[in-house]
């Protein structure tokens, strides 16, 4: 194969994030939108690729813009090269910075579990800058913003994804002892549908998983309110205002406080598994690798 590349065979380079903003929001309007330009603007980046490459990418469908054949055969190509366009100019810009790590997680997890463990990683590594990305809602990796994600996975991540499993939690009940401060005997699994039940909004299955896991069906539960994270959660039904779920270790100091109890003693498990997750060519960088290892060992000690 050359080494040189015929430039003058290649689209329009400029036109390649107008079309995949396109294709991707299904819209010519959307896409200007993300791209901060205009309509006629991301229009005409597409006509232009169109007419370098001679044929036809998109079509209006009523409101929205679909890709013809040659579109969706292009569009991975595009991607891909923008994709490691990207992250190569992420290296590049960071090879000259102090060294650092964007770590995303869920806003939980960084109150409740991950923030009592940093300061021991960040006395061990000082010269490592530490960037948490905490979000409200529980999400999927946001690679493009993040070096490694601590999420929750009920079935394995994209292949081009490295994930390092670190926690198998079970699910189970907690409130506060006052909750059920007048039940007159101890409660089966079956009796919590007479309480409140406090949901995190994007993890709306959970009661359902585990009553099923239970032997329970179809039940008709009490709803008290759905709620957008477990921190938030946990908040509430410490103040009695209903019984949740968790996931993980992340109510263990308030439920040897006395702060939480668990109702009954049925666990649900194998619904998924809390780990670490990077695309697979950070492995080889050192912050990545080295925080990997870090938190590893630190829960093998706990």
């Amino acid at each position: 194969m050359s080494d040189s590349f015929d430039f003058r065979k290649l689209p329009p380079l400029k036109a390649l994030k107008g079309f995949e903003s396109t294709a991707r929001l299904q819209s010519f309007r959307r896409a200007a939108d993300e791209l901060n330009l205009t309509h006629p603007a991301v229009s005409h980046q597409i006509q232009a690729l169109e007419n370098s490459l001679g044929v036809k990418l998109c079509v209006r469908e009523g409101r929205h813009t679909v890709l013809t054949e040659q579109g969706r055969q292009f569009y991975p190509v595009v991607r891909q090269a923008l994709e490691l366009l990207f992250h190569g100019s992420e290296e590049v810009r960071r090879s000259v910075q102090q060294p650092s790590l964007r770590l995303q997680t869920y806003i939980s997890v960084s109150i409740r579990w991950l923030s009592r463990r940093l300061p021991r990683f960040r006395a061990l590594y000082p010269e490592l800058e530490l960037h948490l990305i905490s979000s409200i809602r529980e999400q999927n990796f946001d690679e493009a913003n993040a070096d490694i994600g601590l999420i929750f996975c009920r079935t394995p991540p994209a292949k081009h994804l490295h994930w390092i499993p670190l926690i198998r939690p079970q699910l189970f009940p907690v409130c506060s002892p006052g909750l059920i401060a007048s039940a007159s005997s101890e409660l089966s699994p079956g009796d919590l549908v007479n309480y409140p039940l406090l949901t995190v909004t994007s993890e709306d299955w959970q009661w359902q998983d585990w009553f099923a896991s239970a032997g329970l069906y179809d039940l008709q539960c009490q709803r008290a309110i759905s709620v957008d994270s477990t921190a938030i959660a946990l908040e509430m039904a410490m103040d009695g205002e209903g019984m949740t779920l968790v996931n993980g270790p992340f109510a263990d100091r308030d439920l040897a406080a006395g702060r939480l109890v668990q109702p009954v003693s049925h666990y649900a498990e194998g619904l998924g598994e809390w780990g670490l997750v990077c695309r697979k060519e950070m492995l080889c960088q050192q912050p990545v690798s080295t925080f990997i290892e870090w938190l590893q060992e630190d829960i093998a000690r706990a």
